[in-house]
């Protein structure tokens, strides 16, 4: 696990003149599937239009609701749309394994640093069938 911290740039989807100034978040690559979670009130200011509510348990074990929407995101030169959490105050600004995953990277745990990373793809080309292993099957007593 490894945690420490990157500027994020959060731009609306729908009118990518609307840019967030750099925002300081937590990136945590000891969760499973998070989420990124930004300031409500930054989201609302760039127009990023909540379109859910989701439930979430904290580490605490507490459920939270938050409504959720969508940002194209930007950190160490990498970029990708997500939908983000609209954290309240108090919530902890966060870098989700969702948006990482997105950005095409992993974590340098020893460096803190973003790594670029090869994504593995299905070709149907490549699709495995079932074969029919019949003729090599023998009797057995």
């Amino acid at each position: 696990m490894s945690m420490f911290t990157v500027n994020v740039v959060a731009r609306n989807p729908k009118d990518e003149s609307l840019i967030s100034p750099p925002t300081k978040v937590l990136v945590d690559t000891g969760s499973e599937l998070t989420w990124t979670w930004l300031p409500k009130v930054l989201l609302i200011g760039i127009n990023v239009t909540p379109v859910r509510k989701r439930s979430f348990t904290t580490a605490t074990k507490q459920v939270v609701t938050r409504e959720t929407g969508y940002a194209i995101l930007s950190a160490k030169g990498y970029e990708t749309v997500d939908e983000v959490v609209f954290a309240e105050p108090g919530d902890m600004a966060l870098l989700g394994v969702r948006t990482l995953e997105g950005f095409g990277v992993m974590v340098d745990n020893i460096a803190h640093r973003f790594v670029a990373r090869t994504t593995l793809v299905a070709s149907s080309t490549h699709i495995a069938t079932p074969r029919c292993s019949v003729g090599l099957i023998k009797n057995h007593r």
